[in-house]
C-alpha cells in the first residue's frame, strides 16, 4: 500500500487546537492513535512508521489548548512517543528514507514549544536505527553541546539527550562518557545515558555505581534505585537486587517479589510477599535509605 494514499483515522482528529481544555478526551484520542498504528505495524511496519511520524508531526499543535497541570496527558504522550519510536527505529527502509524521517522528526521536535514530544530526544539513538546514521547524528549535535556545557550557558541545549543517545547507538561509549565530564552539574537526566553507556559495555556494577553517584540534588532516589534494582535483576543478581533496593524504589518489592518467587518459590516466597507489600503500601520516599558501596 502506498504510504500517500493510506488513510489515517487519528489525522482527522489531530488538528492543531483540535481539543477543548478537558484532558480526559485528549488522552482517548492519544491512545486510539498509537492503537490503530500498532495494529498497521504487524503487517506493515514501513506504513505504520510513516503513520508513527505524522502523528507526531500534528501531536502537539493539537494538544496546545489542553489543561495539563494534572501530569496525564503529558504521561499519556511519553507513552504514546515511547511505542512510536520503537515502530520507527524497527522499519527496514533505505538510508535517504531514514534520513528524511529523522529530519522531519527533528524539525517537529525542536518546534515543539509546550514540550509535548521532548521525550523523543531519550529515544534518538533508537529512530536513527543504524550506528552509520546515529554517529552522523552525534557528529551533528556535539559541538552545541560541548559549548554550551563548557561556556555555561543558561538555555538549555535541546540536542543534548539526542546527540547522547545518538552516541550511545553509534556505540562512542568513551566521548559519551568524556562529554558528561563536562556537564555543568549533575542530573539523572544526563546520568541516565552513562548508565546506558557502561551498560553496553557489560560493565553492571560501574554502572550501578555511576548511577549511584550520579544523581542530582533535584532527583528523586526511587527513579535511580528502580533502574539500579533492574540492572542486577538482569544479571540474575536477585537476592542483591531485594537487600539493596526493594525498600528503595518505587514499587520495587512487587517486582523482586516475583523474581524471588519464580527463583526460589519455597524458600523466600511468603517473606518477601509480606516485605514487598509493606514497602508498596508505604508512603512513597518515607525514611532515608542507607545503600552500601559495592
Amino acid at each position: 500500500m502506498s504510504l500517500l494514499k493510506h488513510k489515517w483515522e487519528f489525522k482527522a482528529r489531530f488538528r492543531a487546537g483540535a481539543f477543548g481544555w478537558k484532558s480526559q478526551p485528549a488522552i482517548t484520542r492519544v491512545r486510539q492513535a498509537v492503537a490503530e498504528i500498532t495494529k498497521v505495524a504487524r503487517k506493515e511496519p514501513v506504513l505504520a512508521a510513516e503513520g508513527a511520524i505524522q502523528f507526531l508531526e500534528r501531536v502537539s499543535e493539537a494538544l496546545a489548548q489542553v489543561d495539563s497541570s494534572s501530569g496525564a496527558i503529558g504521561s499519556a504522550v511519553n507513552h504514546a512517543v515511547a511505542e512510536l519510536a520503537a515502530i520507527i527505529g524497527a522499519a527496514q527502509v533505505d538510508a535517504p528514507t531514514r534520513r528524511d524521517w529523522l529530519e522531519r522528526l527533528w524539525l517537529a521536535y525542536v518546534n515543539d514549544q509546550i514540550p509535548y514530544i521532548e521525550s523523543l530526544g531519550d529515544h534518538w539513538g533508537e529512530v536513527c536505527a543504524s550506528k552509520e546514521i546515529a554517529s552522523e547524528w552525534a557528529d551533528r549535535l556535539v559541538g552545541g553541546l560541548r559549548e554550551n556545557w563548557t561556556t555555561r550557558e543558561r538555555n538549555y541545549y535541546k540536542g543534548t539527550p539526542n546527540c547522547l543517545g545518538a552516541m550511545i547507538a553509534a556505540e562512542r561509549y568513551g566521548e559519551v562518557m568524556d562529554l558528561l565530564e563536562l556537564a555543568p552539574y549533575k542530573m539523572w537526566n544526563h546520568c541516565q545515558f552513562g548508565v546506558k553507556a557502561l551498560v553496553a559495555q557489560g560493565k553492571i556494577v560501574e554502572a550501578i555505581r555511576y548511577a549511584e553517584e550520579g544523581r542530582g540534588l533535584n532527583d528523586g532516589w526511587d527513579i535511580v534505585a528502580a533502574v539500579c534494582e533492574d540492572l542486577l535483576l538482569s544479571a540474575g543478581m536477585v537476592e542483591e537486587a531485594y537487600q539493596r533496593y526493594a525498600h528503595s524504589s518505587d514499587g520495587g518489592g512487587r517486582n523482586l517479589w516475583q523474581a524471588v518467587c519464580d527463583e526460589d518459590p519455597g524458600k523466600r516466597a511468603a517473606n518477601v510477599r509480606q516485605r514487598a507489600l509493606v514497602h508498596v503500601a508505604g508512603p512513597r520516599g518515607a525514611g532515608k535509605t542507607t545503600v552500601p558501596p559495592l
